[in-house]
């Protein structure tokens, strides 16, 4: 193997190490239980869930204005 073949295939095989690594330790990861998460916290997660039960209840605040809104434009203008 002559001087560009060497370096071909250098930079082949290393541009191959260099992808598949990171694969490989994500791979090695999952494998291992590292990927899943510890459980949250019990009053962390109640606070979530409050903050979002407040945002759905705004949200359907919003939707009622809305549709007040859309009929109050609906209706034909007697003038």
């Amino acid at each position: 193997m002559n001087g560009p073949e060497a370096v071909a295939a250098f930079m082949f095989f290393g541009g191959t190490f260099w992808v598949l690594r990171p694969v490989a330790a994500a791979v090695a990861k999952r494998i291992a239980g590292e990927h899943r998460k510890p459980g949250m916290d019990p009053a962390e997660r109640d606070e979530i869930l409050s903050e979002l039960q407040a945002v759905r209840e705004e949200v359907a605040e919003l939707a009622e204005r809305m549709d007040f809104a859309e009929r109050l434009l609906a209706k034909p203008r007697n003038g």
